[in-house]
């Protein structure tokens, strides 16, 4: 015989609720039955074993800090932790790539930079300005603008890492690093 799927889905709301409530033994059932299809969700995204472990732990964490918000009229308590899931996994590879791409960059310049002979030294000297006066208008920007676009360009995190790690809404890092960088180009465009 079939178990009841209502049955189920209102025993893991139950559940959601007791972790919200911060019990513990609700919170290892929940991970129980949801780590399998968690685990194989984020490797379906990561192709990596150990990044898509990573995952799972950061979307446990998540589920117990959330676990309050969550509102069973928007879904089942399996389909909002896919999403989690499904979202951090995409953030974590977005984030390698972008650090990925950031060292081949550091890598290729390294090579020009050797590759330099003495015609070329006026351009070495043109770069490093160029980096002073990036260095001098990043300075420019209000502190909290300068914060996001350090972490999102030197750091290699996402736009929604950044919100996590500052406790501040995506919407309002995606708008400071917007206005950051807009502010910027003036400052640099006034500049050269």
């Amino acid at each position: 015989m079939e178990p009841d799927p209502s049955i189920d889905l209102a025993a893991e709301i139950e559940l959601l609720r007791r972790v919200a409530q911060g019990d513990r033994r609700s919170f290892e059932e929940l991970y129980d039955r949801f780590s399998g299809v968690l685990f194989s969700t984020a490797y379906r995204v990561l192709n990596n074993h150990q990044a898509a472990e990573d995952v799972l732990q950061d979307v446990f964490i998540q589920i117990w800090d959330k676990a309050p918000l969550y509102d069973p009229s928007r879904g089942k308590p399996l389909t909002w932790a896919i999403t989690l899931t499904r979202n951090k996994a995409i953030d974590r590879l977005r984030s390698t790539q972008r650090r990925n791409r950031l060292s081949d960059e550091l890598e290729h310049e390294a090579q020009s930079v050797e590759q330099f002979d003495d015609k070329s030294s006026v351009e070495v000297v043109e770069a490093l300005e160029k980096g002073k006066l990036v260095r001098e208008a990043i300075q420019k920007l209000s502190k909290d603008q300068r914060e996001a676009i350090e972490l999102a360009f030197f750091s290699g995190l996402t736009q929604t890492e950044i919100a996590e790690r500052l406790h501040e809404p995506l919407g309002t890092i995606k708008a400071r690093i917007r206005r950051g960088m807009m502010k910027l180009r003036d400052v640099l465009d006034s500049e050269t």
